[in-house]
C-alpha cells in the first residue's frame, strides 16, 4: 500500500500543489489568448453610431409625421409591457424620464428599454419572494436558520429584485463616468489642436473621436455621436444637450456650456478650451493627491493584519527555535 504523501494542515501538499499549477498554467494561456486577441473597443459601437447617422439623414428628408413616429426603436413587446403597466396604474411619466436619463448615462441609446427596467422592479421581488420561500420555509433548505435570519433573508431577496435593476445601472453609469473623465483633459487639448487648425466643430469632435477611440472608447463613442448630431440636426445646441444628457459629469456640462456660448456669441473657442483642459487637469492631480494622502490609513489595517505578525515570526522564529532547543538540550534535574 502506497503511503500518503506529505499533508499541512490536513491538506495534502502534492495536491493542492497540482490543482495550483494548473490554476497557473490557465492563467498563463488566458493572459497570453487576450494579448494576442486585441480587439477594436469602438468596433462594437460603429454599427449603433452608423444607425443613429441614418436616423437623423431620414429624419431630415421625411417630411410626414408618420414616417417620423416610425423612427422610434419601438417594437411590440415593449407596446405590450408598457400597455401592462399603464393598466395597472404603475406607469408615470417622471418615472420614465428618470429611468431613461439613467439609462443614457450607463451607455443605452434606447430609451424603450425604461419599460422593461420599470417592469423588471415589479416582477423580480415577486419573482425573488416565491424563490425565497419555497426555499426557507417550504423545502428548508437551510433548517439552522432561525426566524429572524429567515425573515432578514426573504427581506434580503426583495430588496435586491426591487432595487437590482437600479443598482446595475448605477454601477454601470458610474464605471462609464470614470472613464469619459480621464480622457476629458486629453479630449480637450486635441480640440484646441483642431480648432486652431481651422477645422470646423463637428470635424474637431469627429476627429478627436477617432484619435481617442482606442484609448478612451466611452468619450470617444459620444464624441463621435455629438458630431454626427452637429452634422444634422437643425440646432446646433440641441447636440451640445444631448451630450450633456447622456453623460452624468459636471465637466462635460462646463464643456457643452463653453461650446454653447462660442457659438452664440463667437468667442475664440481655442481659448476656452484651453482654460478648462488646463482646469480639468489641475482637478485630475487633486483627486490623484487626495488618493495618495488615503493610502497610509488604508494601508495600516492590512500592515496590522498580514504584514507584522509574518515579519515577528521570521525575526522571533530562529530565537524561539534556538531558546527552545536550548531548554530540550538541558539535562532535568
Amino acid at each position: 500500500m502506497n503511503s500518503p504523501g506529505p499533508t499541512l494542515l490536513g491538506f495534502d501538499v502534492i495536491l493542492v500543489g497540482s490543482l495550483l499549477a494548473g490554476l497557473a498554467a490557465m492563467a498563463m494561456m488566458f493572459a497570453i489568448y487576450t494579448a494576442v486577441t486585441i480587439k477594436d473597443p469602438m468596433a462594437k459601437r460603429v454599427k449603433s453610431l452608423n444607425d443613429r447617422r441614418e436616423e437623423l439623414k431620414a429624419g431630415i428628408i421625411t417630411s410626414t409625421a408618420k414616417k417620423r413616429a416610425s423612427l422610434v426603436r419601438r417594437t411590440d413587446k415593449t407596446d405590450k409591457v408598457k400597455q401592462q403597466l399603464e393598466g395597472m396604474k404603475v406607469l408615470q411619466e417622471s418615472q420614465i424620464a428618470d429611468v431613461q436619463q439613467k439609462l443614457a448615462h450607463a451607455g443605452y441609446r434606447n430609451k424603450e428599454l425604461a419599460v422593461f427596467v420599470i417592469g423588471a422592479r415589479l416582477v423580480l421581488p415577486i419573482v425573488f419572494g416565491i424563490i425565497g420561500v419555497l426555499m426557507i420555509y417550504v423545502i428548508d433548505y437551510f433548517p439552522d436558520w432561525g426566524g429572524v435570519k429567515r425573515v432578514g433573508a426573504l427581506g434580503a431577496l426583495l430588496f435586491a429584485g426591487y432595487k437590482g435593476p437600479e443598482i446595475f445601472l448605477k454601477n454601470k453609469a458610474s464605471k462609464r463616468t470614470d472613464e469619459i473623465r480621464k480622457g476629458l483633459p486629453d479630449a480637450l487639448d486635441l480640440l484646441v489642436i483642431c480648432a486652431e487648425a481651422g477645422l470646423t466643430v463637428d470635424a474637431a469632435f469627429n476627429r478627436v473621436a477617432k484619435e481617442l477611440g482606442r484609448a478612451y472608447p466611452e468619450l470617444g463613442d459620444e464624441f463621435a455621436l455629438t458630431a454626427i448630431e452637429l452634422s444634422f440636426l437643425n440646432e446646433r445646441k440641441k447636440a451640445f444637450d444631448n451630450l450633456a444628457y447622456r453623460v452624468d459629469l459636471e465637466a462635460v456640462r462646463g464643456v457643452v456650456t463653453t461650446m454653447i456660448q462660442t457659438e452664440r456669441y463667437g468667442t475664440p473657442l481655442a481659448s476656452a478650451l484651453r482654460v478648462l483642459s488646463a482646469e480639468f487637469r489641475n482637478e485630475r492631480m487633486m483627486r490623484a493627491e487626495e488618493k495618495a494622502a488615503r493610502l497610509p490609513a488604508i494601508m495600516t489595517v492590512p500592515l496590522i493584519m498580514f504584514i507584522l505578525p509574518v515579519l515577528f515570526i521570521v525575526i522571533l522564529g530562529p530565537a524561539a527555535c534556538s531558546i527552545s532547543d536550548a531548554f530540550a538540550a538541558k539535562p532535568g534535574r
